[in-house]
């Protein structure tokens, strides 16, 4: 599965660079984001489950987050560089060989999958979960996107919202049926695994929210050009490497659960300090996505081990799978209610409503903070009846 999401990723990257009408262009961006869907939890079950439970996984999840943010930090600045230099086409363009030499090296690098074991272990697809839950997200996002723009009382997004709780109430009913559902309603009783995807849908929320509000406040508030509004913010992915780097360490001196009240904590308040954004020039302000940035990678190392602690192998890419969705969500999410914000307040393009912004960011990152403050409280242990 990893190798066919890089291949089907690379196909799309080349169809977007060639794209001639938006309706191509759309339709590769759905591809991509299916290829990226199915590396993103089929690398960390990969990892999940080649490494015991304990300091060693979380090292490894330490790791791969760390690569991550280098991959973060690459993509915003070589993005600038060729939109400024080149074309958009060639952010589409330079995807391509990466994924075709990445899905050429992992049979060599992972080894070659069990096809006698596969076979062994066929799997259902439940297409109607599948098909309730894209529904279900996909109305939440243009409910959210579209409050702004038509009014929050609108029939039209009343109507989208009230579809999407249904379509996510029948896709919940619809899994306690299934005899391979996309989620196993049991796992849900498990209280990491519920604390680590709420962790990652709200970091997901502020991340996807944050980065599209910053870039357009950079380039069209500031008149920043491509290339430079990457370096600004650059630095947050850098910090974000040392964070997946020393995260792991500060996890065994701390704790899991202490470490994401610490890190969810510095995402707000470094976006608290976000909200003092200034109208004109650059300002020392700027500089602290660098706490965003610990704070970001920091509560993506701790949700992961949170969630994934405990479960056995064969469900570490459920597992994987339920964290990468849940930050894809609240990314979708973020990217629509954070924009609106902005717009809603400063009617426009404005400085005041990117400050408002940012504040809608920081009250997600202070709900992660509670949620891991109460994940890391001590669980009384019950009367005996």
């Amino acid at each position: 599965m990893f190798v066919i999401g890089l291949v089907a990723f690379a196909i799309a990257s080349l169809a977007g660079g060639l794209a001639q009408d938006p309706v191509l262009l759309i339709a590769a961006r759905v591809v991509q984001g299916a290829g990226a869907a199915v590396v993103a939890p089929a690398a960390l079950s990969l990892i999940t489950t080649g490494f015991p439970e304990g300091a060693e996984r979380t090292r490894a999840i330490g790791l791969y987050g760390a690569v991550s943010s280098v991959g973060f930090v690459a993509g915003q600045v070589l993005g600038g560089v060729l939109v400024e230099f080149t074309s958009w086409r060639a952010v589409f363009l330079v995807n391509v060989p990466v994924g075709l030499i990445a899905a050429a090296l992992s049979p060599a690098v992972l080894g070659h999958p069990d096809r006698a074991a596969a076979a062994k272990n066929k799997i259902r697809l439940d297409v109607r979960g599948a098909l309730l839950i894209t529904g279900a997200v996909t109305l939440v996002v243009f409910a959210v996107s579209q409050g702004v723009v038509l009014g929050w009382t609108s029939p039209l997004v009343i109507a989208a919202a009230a579809t999407a709780a249904t379509a996510a109430a029948v896709f919940m009913k619809a899994e306690t049926r299934h005899p391979q559902p996309l989620i196993r309603p049991s796992l849900l009783h498990r209280k990491g695994l519920r604390d680590g995807t709420t962790l990652a849908f709200l970091l997901g929320l502020w991340n996807g929210g944050e980065m599209l509000v910053l870039s357009l406040y950079l380039q069209q508030v500031l008149h920043e050009s491509p290339l430079l509004t990457g370096l600004i913010i650059a630095p947050q992915g850098v910090v974000g490497f040392a964070a997946g780097v020393i995260g792991p360490r500060l996890a065994g001196k701390m704790g899991v659960r202490r470490l994401l009240v610490l890190t969810a904590a510095c995402a707000a308040a470094g976006f608290l300090v976000l909200t003092q954004l200034p109208a004109a020039g650059y300002s020392p302000v700027l500089f602290v996505v660098t706490l965003i940035g610990f704070g970001t990678a920091g509560t993506a190392l701790g949700s992961t081990v949170l969630a994934s602690r405990g479960m056995a192998d064969a469900d570490q890419g459920l597992v994987g799978g339920m964290i990468n969705t849940s930050r894809q969500i609240g990314a979708a999410v973020g990217a629509a209610l954070l924009p609106a914000v902005a717009v809603s307040v400063s009617g426009g393009i404005g400085v005041s409503g990117d400050r408002a912004a940012m504040f809608a960011a920081a009250l997600a990152a202070l709900a992660a903070t509670a949620v891991a403050w109460r994940a890391a409280r001590p669980v009384p242990a019950r009367a005996a009846t």
